[in-house]
Protein backbone atom coordinates (compact mmCIF):
# COMPACT_ATOMS: atom_id res chain seq x y z
CA UNK A 1 0.00 0.00 0.00
CA UNK A 2 1.51 2.87 -1.35
CA UNK A 3 0.67 6.05 1.52
CA UNK A 4 0.33 9.74 0.18
CA UNK A 5 1.37 12.32 1.79
CA UNK A 6 -0.44 15.39 1.56
CA UNK A 7 0.23 18.83 -0.10
CA UNK A 8 0.17 20.84 3.25
CA UNK A 9 2.41 18.71 4.90
CA UNK A 10 5.00 18.89 1.78
CA UNK A 11 4.31 22.66 2.23
CA UNK A 12 5.41 22.05 6.04
CA UNK A 13 8.61 19.95 4.77
CA UNK A 14 6.85 16.96 6.08
CA UNK A 15 7.64 14.64 3.16
CA UNK A 16 6.58 10.82 3.89
CA UNK A 17 5.54 8.54 6.78
CA UNK A 18 7.86 6.53 9.11
CA UNK A 19 5.72 3.86 9.66
CA UNK A 20 3.85 1.52 7.14
CA UNK A 21 0.99 0.80 9.36
CA UNK A 22 -2.00 1.83 7.53
CA UNK A 23 -4.15 4.07 9.36
CA UNK A 24 -7.76 4.20 11.15
CA UNK A 25 -8.93 7.05 8.97
CA UNK A 26 -10.99 9.74 11.42
CA UNK A 27 -10.19 12.88 12.83
CA UNK A 28 -9.38 14.77 15.85
CA UNK A 29 -10.18 18.14 17.45
CA UNK A 30 -14.42 18.08 16.98
CA UNK A 31 -14.27 19.99 20.08
CA UNK A 32 -12.33 20.72 22.39
CA UNK A 33 -13.16 18.10 24.82
CA UNK A 34 -11.65 15.84 22.74
CA UNK A 35 -8.14 17.13 23.08
CA UNK A 36 -6.74 16.98 26.93
CA UNK A 37 -3.33 18.43 27.76
CA UNK A 38 -1.59 18.70 31.02
CA UNK A 39 2.04 19.48 31.46
CA UNK A 40 4.63 17.08 33.16
CA UNK A 41 7.15 19.46 35.29
CA UNK A 42 10.50 18.34 36.47
CA UNK A 43 10.59 17.25 40.00
CA UNK A 44 13.00 20.30 41.09
CA UNK A 45 9.79 22.78 40.23
CA UNK A 46 8.56 21.05 43.61
CA UNK A 47 11.47 21.18 45.27
CA UNK A 48 11.81 24.82 44.68
CA UNK A 49 7.93 25.79 45.71
CA UNK A 50 6.58 26.40 49.28
CA UNK A 51 2.48 26.62 49.51
CA UNK A 52 3.51 30.57 51.22
CA UNK A 53 5.01 33.26 50.92
CA UNK A 54 8.33 33.73 52.48
CA UNK A 55 11.60 35.31 52.13
CA UNK A 56 12.90 33.04 49.68
CA UNK A 57 9.71 31.72 48.08
CA UNK A 58 8.35 35.18 46.42
CA UNK A 59 7.02 34.96 42.42
CA UNK A 60 3.31 33.51 42.53
CA UNK A 61 2.74 30.19 40.44
CA UNK A 62 -0.39 29.44 39.11
CA UNK A 63 -1.94 26.45 37.12
CA UNK A 64 -3.78 27.67 34.16
CA UNK A 65 -6.75 26.11 32.35
CA UNK A 66 -7.59 27.21 29.37
CA UNK A 67 -9.76 26.01 26.02
CA UNK A 68 -10.47 27.52 22.66
CA UNK A 69 -7.62 29.73 22.75
CA UNK A 70 -3.65 29.10 22.32
CA UNK A 71 -1.43 30.24 24.97
CA UNK A 72 0.00 33.37 23.50
CA UNK A 73 -3.07 34.37 23.49
CA UNK A 74 -4.58 33.66 26.33
CA UNK A 75 -1.91 35.57 28.44
CA UNK A 76 -2.75 38.54 26.24
CA UNK A 77 -6.21 37.86 27.32
CA UNK A 78 -4.95 37.27 31.22
CA UNK A 79 -3.59 40.52 31.01
CA UNK A 80 -5.94 42.33 29.60
CA UNK A 81 -8.83 41.23 31.49
CA UNK A 82 -7.14 40.07 34.52
CA UNK A 83 -4.38 42.71 35.17
CA UNK A 84 -1.73 40.32 35.73
CA UNK A 85 1.32 39.70 33.27
CA UNK A 86 2.48 36.31 33.60
CA UNK A 87 4.63 33.83 31.65
CA UNK A 88 4.00 30.13 30.37
CA UNK A 89 6.54 27.07 29.86
CA UNK A 90 5.58 25.77 26.95
CA UNK A 91 2.68 27.09 24.35
CA UNK A 92 0.05 25.28 23.90
CA UNK A 93 -2.81 24.67 21.05
CA UNK A 94 -5.64 26.80 21.16
CA UNK A 95 -8.13 23.88 19.87
CA UNK A 96 -8.03 21.72 23.14
CA UNK A 97 -8.55 21.32 26.67
CA UNK A 98 -4.87 22.42 28.59
CA UNK A 99 -3.33 22.40 32.04
CA UNK A 100 0.02 24.09 32.42
CA UNK A 101 1.75 26.22 34.78
CA UNK A 102 1.87 30.06 34.66
CA UNK A 103 4.00 32.40 36.83
CA UNK A 104 4.81 36.27 37.15
CA UNK A 105 7.91 37.89 36.81
CA UNK A 106 7.90 40.25 39.36
CA UNK A 107 7.83 39.72 43.53
CA UNK A 108 3.60 39.73 44.75
CA UNK A 109 3.02 39.48 48.21
CA UNK A 110 -0.56 38.79 48.21
CA UNK A 111 -1.51 38.01 44.28
CA UNK A 112 -5.38 37.16 43.89
CA UNK A 113 -5.98 32.81 44.69
CA UNK A 114 -8.05 32.30 42.00
CA UNK A 115 -8.51 34.54 38.46
CA UNK A 116 -10.83 33.76 35.62
CA UNK A 117 -10.86 35.30 31.94
CA UNK A 118 -13.12 34.23 29.10
CA UNK A 119 -10.97 31.25 28.09
CA UNK A 120 -8.68 30.84 31.09
CA UNK A 121 -9.04 29.87 34.74
CA UNK A 122 -6.44 30.33 37.19
CA UNK A 123 -5.47 28.65 40.48
CA UNK A 124 -2.34 29.98 42.65
CA UNK A 125 -0.34 26.52 43.29
CA UNK A 126 2.15 28.62 45.80
CA UNK A 127 5.55 30.57 45.59
CA UNK A 128 8.63 29.40 43.24
CA UNK A 129 12.63 30.90 44.83
CA UNK A 130 12.39 32.02 40.83
CA UNK A 131 10.80 32.95 37.92
CA UNK A 132 8.61 30.05 36.28
CA UNK A 133 11.73 28.76 33.34
CA UNK A 134 11.06 26.84 30.85
CA UNK A 135 13.77 24.53 32.57
CA UNK A 136 11.53 22.86 34.90
CA UNK A 137 8.70 21.99 31.94
CA UNK A 138 9.87 17.88 31.40
CA UNK A 139 6.96 16.73 28.68
CA UNK A 140 3.22 16.83 28.55
CA UNK A 141 0.40 14.18 28.83
CA UNK A 142 -2.26 13.25 26.06
CA UNK A 143 -5.59 11.89 25.96
CA UNK A 144 -7.48 12.09 22.80
CA UNK A 145 -10.06 10.72 20.79
CA UNK A 146 -10.00 9.91 17.19
CA UNK A 147 -13.78 10.73 15.38
CA UNK A 148 -15.11 8.48 12.75
CA UNK A 149 -11.95 5.84 12.43
CA UNK A 150 -12.89 3.32 9.77
CA UNK A 151 -11.10 1.16 11.92
CA UNK A 152 -9.83 0.75 15.65
CA UNK A 153 -7.31 -1.51 15.68
CA UNK A 154 -4.01 -0.09 16.68
CA UNK A 155 -2.09 -3.18 17.40
CA UNK A 156 0.34 -2.77 13.51
CA UNK A 157 1.34 0.52 15.07
CA UNK A 158 2.31 -0.07 18.15
CA UNK A 159 5.11 -2.03 17.06
CA UNK A 160 6.18 0.56 14.80
CA UNK A 161 6.29 3.19 17.49
CA UNK A 162 9.48 3.62 18.03
CA UNK A 163 10.26 4.69 14.09
CA UNK A 164 8.29 7.62 14.13
CA UNK A 165 10.31 10.99 13.44
CA UNK A 166 10.24 13.69 15.57
CA UNK A 167 8.95 15.93 13.02
CA UNK A 168 7.46 19.55 14.10
CA UNK A 169 3.52 19.56 13.44
CA UNK A 170 1.84 21.82 11.08
CA UNK A 171 0.78 24.21 14.13
CA UNK A 172 4.23 24.88 14.21
CA UNK A 173 3.56 27.02 10.70
CA UNK A 174 0.20 28.94 11.56
CA UNK A 175 -1.96 25.33 10.46
CA UNK A 176 -4.14 25.76 7.83
CA UNK A 177 -2.37 29.13 6.88
CA UNK A 178 1.05 28.07 6.69
CA UNK A 179 3.08 31.59 6.58
CA UNK A 180 4.90 31.77 9.48
CA UNK A 181 7.93 29.94 8.23
CA UNK A 182 7.41 31.81 5.24
CA UNK A 183 8.13 35.00 6.85
CA UNK A 184 10.92 33.43 8.69
CA UNK A 185 12.74 32.61 5.56
CA UNK A 186 12.32 36.01 4.32
CA UNK A 187 13.96 37.47 7.67
CA UNK A 188 16.73 35.03 7.33
CA UNK A 189 17.11 36.57 3.64
CA UNK A 190 16.86 40.54 4.79
CA UNK A 191 13.38 40.41 2.36
CA UNK A 192 11.39 42.24 5.32
CA UNK A 193 9.10 43.88 3.12
CA UNK A 194 8.79 40.38 1.46
CA UNK A 195 8.31 39.19 5.24
CA UNK A 196 5.69 41.77 5.75
CA UNK A 197 3.74 41.41 2.32
CA UNK A 198 3.51 37.13 3.00
CA UNK A 199 2.16 38.51 6.81
CA UNK A 200 -0.49 40.28 5.58
CA UNK A 201 -1.57 38.77 1.88
CA UNK A 202 -0.72 35.09 1.72
CA UNK A 203 -3.60 33.20 1.70
CA UNK A 204 -4.78 29.01 1.32
CA UNK A 205 -7.05 26.70 -0.01
CA UNK A 206 -8.60 26.96 4.04
CA UNK A 207 -9.24 30.71 3.70
CA UNK A 208 -12.88 32.27 3.99
CA UNK A 209 -13.81 34.25 1.42
CA UNK A 210 -14.10 37.58 3.53
CA UNK A 211 -10.25 36.60 5.08
CA UNK A 212 -9.28 36.16 1.16
CA UNK A 213 -10.98 39.43 0.35
CA UNK A 214 -8.75 41.50 2.86
CA UNK A 215 -5.52 39.98 2.28
CA UNK A 216 -6.02 40.65 -1.40
CA UNK A 217 -6.31 43.68 -0.62
CA UNK A 218 -3.00 44.16 1.73
CA UNK A 219 -0.89 43.55 -1.06
CA UNK A 220 -1.63 46.83 -2.27
CA UNK A 221 -0.39 49.49 0.23
CA UNK A 222 -2.33 52.07 -0.88
CA UNK A 223 -4.89 50.38 0.47
CA UNK A 224 -3.72 50.16 4.08
CA UNK A 225 -6.15 52.55 5.72
CA UNK A 226 -8.96 50.66 4.33
CA UNK A 227 -7.84 47.02 5.12
CA UNK A 228 -7.25 48.25 8.76
CA UNK A 229 -10.85 49.58 9.13
CA UNK A 230 -12.08 46.14 7.31
CA UNK A 231 -9.93 43.92 9.94
CA UNK A 232 -11.47 41.69 12.27
CA UNK A 233 -11.15 40.98 15.75
CA UNK A 234 -9.15 37.82 14.85
CA UNK A 235 -6.62 39.59 12.88
CA UNK A 236 -4.91 41.00 15.73
CA UNK A 237 -1.44 40.50 14.63
CA UNK A 238 -2.00 41.81 11.08
CA UNK A 239 -3.57 45.04 12.77
CA UNK A 240 -0.37 45.57 14.65
CA UNK A 241 1.50 45.44 11.50
CA UNK A 242 -0.65 47.63 9.81
CA UNK A 243 -0.87 50.27 11.84
CA UNK A 244 2.41 50.93 11.70
CA UNK A 245 2.45 50.90 7.83
CA UNK A 246 0.02 53.31 8.01
CA UNK A 247 2.11 55.65 10.85
CA UNK A 248 5.06 55.56 8.08
CA UNK A 249 7.04 53.06 9.86
CA UNK A 250 9.51 50.74 7.60
CA UNK A 251 9.06 47.19 7.19
CA UNK A 252 11.69 46.44 10.36
CA UNK A 253 9.59 48.25 12.89
CA UNK A 254 6.04 47.06 11.24
CA UNK A 255 7.19 43.49 12.23
CA UNK A 256 8.46 45.00 15.91
CA UNK A 257 5.71 45.50 16.41
CA UNK A 258 4.09 42.29 16.59
CA UNK A 259 4.19 40.87 20.29
CA UNK A 260 8.52 39.79 20.69
CA UNK A 261 6.83 36.41 21.81
CA UNK A 262 5.00 35.82 18.31
CA UNK A 263 7.88 37.51 16.56
CA UNK A 264 10.37 35.08 17.51
CA UNK A 265 8.40 32.08 16.17
CA UNK A 266 8.67 33.65 12.73
CA UNK A 267 12.22 32.31 12.91
CA UNK A 268 12.10 29.76 14.88
CA UNK A 269 9.63 28.25 11.99
CA UNK A 270 11.86 28.12 9.81
CA UNK A 271 14.42 26.33 11.72
CA UNK A 272 11.94 23.81 11.70
CA UNK A 273 10.70 23.67 8.48
CA UNK A 274 14.39 23.05 7.83
CA UNK A 275 14.58 20.39 10.33
CA UNK A 276 11.67 18.57 8.76
CA UNK A 277 13.31 18.50 5.86
CA UNK A 278 15.63 16.78 7.18
CA UNK A 279 14.03 13.99 8.94
CA UNK A 280 11.87 13.65 5.97
CA UNK A 281 15.15 13.21 3.50
CA UNK A 282 16.58 10.89 6.31
CA UNK A 283 13.30 8.68 6.85
CA UNK A 284 13.53 8.15 3.43
CA UNK A 285 16.98 7.53 2.84
CA UNK A 286 16.29 4.66 4.74
CA UNK A 287 18.49 6.02 8.14
CA UNK A 288 17.81 4.23 11.62
CA UNK A 289 16.21 7.02 13.87
CA UNK A 290 16.52 5.71 17.26
CA UNK A 291 19.84 3.40 17.18
CA UNK A 292 23.00 5.99 16.92
CA UNK A 293 25.65 5.28 13.94
CA UNK A 294 29.11 6.52 13.26
CA UNK A 295 29.84 10.20 13.34
CA UNK A 296 25.93 11.15 14.85
CA UNK A 297 25.86 13.09 17.79
CA UNK A 298 23.32 12.06 20.56
CA UNK A 299 22.05 12.84 23.84
CA UNK A 300 23.38 11.01 26.63
CA UNK A 301 19.81 9.87 28.57
CA UNK A 302 19.95 11.07 32.26
CA UNK A 303 16.39 9.18 33.01
CA UNK A 304 13.98 7.53 30.75
CA UNK A 305 13.00 10.92 29.39
CA UNK A 306 15.53 12.93 30.02
CA UNK A 307 17.73 14.55 27.61
CA UNK A 308 21.16 15.60 28.77
CA UNK A 309 24.46 16.64 27.50
CA UNK A 310 25.34 16.34 23.67
CA UNK A 311 27.93 13.45 23.08
CA UNK A 312 29.49 12.12 20.01
CA UNK A 313 28.47 8.50 19.53
CA UNK A 314 30.82 5.72 20.42
CA UNK A 315 29.88 1.99 19.93
CA UNK A 316 32.50 1.09 23.07
CA UNK A 317 30.28 3.27 25.44
CA UNK A 318 27.89 1.84 27.79
CA UNK A 319 25.77 5.09 27.89
CA UNK A 320 22.45 5.54 27.14
CA UNK A 321 21.72 7.54 23.77
CA UNK A 322 19.38 9.01 21.39
CA UNK A 323 20.38 10.22 17.91
CA UNK A 324 20.74 14.37 17.87
CA UNK A 325 20.39 16.63 15.12
CA UNK A 326 21.59 19.93 14.60
CA UNK A 327 18.80 22.76 14.22
CA UNK A 328 19.86 25.76 11.43
CA UNK A 329 21.43 28.61 13.46
CA UNK A 330 24.39 31.24 13.30
CA UNK A 331 26.56 28.87 15.34
CA UNK A 332 26.03 25.38 12.91
CA UNK A 333 28.88 23.90 11.46
CA UNK A 334 28.21 21.00 10.26
CA UNK A 335 30.73 18.03 10.86
CA UNK A 336 30.37 14.41 8.86
CA UNK A 337 27.42 13.19 10.35
CA UNK A 338 24.57 11.55 8.73
CA UNK A 339 22.29 13.82 9.40
CA UNK A 340 24.52 17.09 9.11
CA UNK A 341 25.47 16.24 5.65
CA UNK A 342 21.17 16.47 4.95
CA UNK A 343 20.84 19.68 6.93
CA UNK A 344 24.20 21.34 4.85
CA UNK A 345 22.09 20.19 1.35
CA UNK A 346 19.28 21.53 3.07
CA UNK A 347 20.72 24.82 3.48
CA UNK A 348 22.24 24.84 -0.40
CA UNK A 349 18.92 24.19 -1.43
CA UNK A 350 17.28 26.89 0.53
CA UNK A 351 19.96 29.34 -0.56
CA UNK A 352 21.03 30.20 2.88
CA UNK A 353 23.97 29.86 5.42
CA UNK A 354 24.33 29.33 8.94
CA UNK A 355 25.44 33.09 9.65
CA UNK A 356 22.09 34.72 7.94
CA UNK A 357 20.45 33.24 11.30
CA UNK A 358 22.42 36.14 12.75
CA UNK A 359 19.94 39.27 11.91
CA UNK A 360 21.61 42.15 12.64
CA UNK A 361 19.15 44.63 11.86
CA UNK A 362 16.50 42.19 14.16
CA UNK A 363 19.19 40.80 16.53
CA UNK A 364 16.29 39.93 19.10
CA UNK A 365 15.30 37.42 16.54
CA UNK A 366 18.75 35.80 15.78
CA UNK A 367 19.18 32.53 16.52
CA UNK A 368 22.39 30.42 17.46
CA UNK A 369 20.89 26.74 16.73
CA UNK A 370 20.94 23.96 19.25
CA UNK A 371 19.73 20.01 18.92
CA UNK A 372 16.86 17.86 18.73
CA UNK A 373 16.37 14.20 19.31
CA UNK A 374 15.51 12.14 15.73
CA UNK A 375 13.01 10.40 17.31
CA UNK A 376 9.91 10.65 18.33
CA UNK A 377 10.24 9.67 22.13
CA UNK A 378 6.61 8.12 23.14
CA UNK A 379 6.05 6.83 26.16
CA UNK A 380 2.99 5.18 27.78
CA UNK A 381 0.65 4.83 25.10
CA UNK A 382 -2.26 2.72 25.57
CA UNK A 383 -5.74 3.39 23.47
CA UNK A 384 -9.35 2.31 24.13
CA UNK A 385 -12.02 1.39 21.70
CA UNK A 386 -15.73 2.17 20.77
CA UNK A 387 -14.95 5.04 21.07
CA UNK A 388 -11.08 5.39 19.91
CA UNK A 389 -9.40 7.05 22.09
CA UNK A 390 -5.35 7.07 22.51
CA UNK A 391 -3.01 8.71 25.55
CA UNK A 392 0.44 8.97 25.58
CA UNK A 393 3.01 10.88 27.09
CA UNK A 394 5.97 13.17 25.34
CA UNK A 395 8.78 15.14 26.23
CA UNK A 396 8.86 18.80 25.70
CA UNK A 397 9.06 20.33 22.00
CA UNK A 398 7.05 16.85 20.50
CA UNK A 399 3.99 17.37 19.23
CA UNK A 400 1.09 14.99 19.68
CA UNK A 401 0.16 15.56 15.98
CA UNK A 402 2.98 14.12 14.96
CA UNK A 403 2.14 10.77 16.38
CA UNK A 404 -1.25 11.19 15.61
CA UNK A 405 -0.59 11.66 11.92
CA UNK A 406 1.20 8.31 11.79
CA UNK A 407 -1.89 6.56 13.77
CA UNK A 408 -4.86 8.31 11.53
CA UNK A 409 -2.84 8.87 8.45
CA UNK A 410 -5.48 11.96 6.86
CA UNK A 411 -5.80 12.53 3.50
CA UNK A 412 -6.06 16.19 4.55
CA UNK A 413 -5.12 16.95 7.80
CA UNK A 414 -6.60 20.46 8.34
CA UNK A 415 -9.84 19.19 7.76
CA UNK A 416 -9.45 16.42 9.92
CA UNK A 417 -8.54 18.64 12.59
CA UNK A 418 -5.17 18.27 12.67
Amino acid sequence: MTLVVSEIDKLAGIECYCTSFAGTGGSIKQGSEGFRVSELVDESLAGSMSPAFDDRHRYPLYVLEKHDIDSNHALFEIERECRIKLRVMGIKDAKAVTMQYAGADRVMRNPPAELKSRHTHLTLKGFTRRPLGKEFLAGNRFEIAIHDPRSQDLSGFIHEIGMVGNFYGLQRFGSERLVTHLVGREIVKRNFGRAVELLLSYTTEYDTSASTEIRSKSADPGSYRQVLRMLPKGMDIERQVLSALVAGKDAVSALRAVPITIRRLFVQAYQAYIFNKCMSAAVMNGEGLLEPAAGDLCFEMEGPATFGRIIKYDPASKANMVPAIRMAGYTLQPGKGRFENITRAVLQEEGVTAKDFYIKEMQELSHQGGFRQAPLWCMDFSYKQNPLAVSFKLPKGSYATTLLREIIKPQDPIRSGF
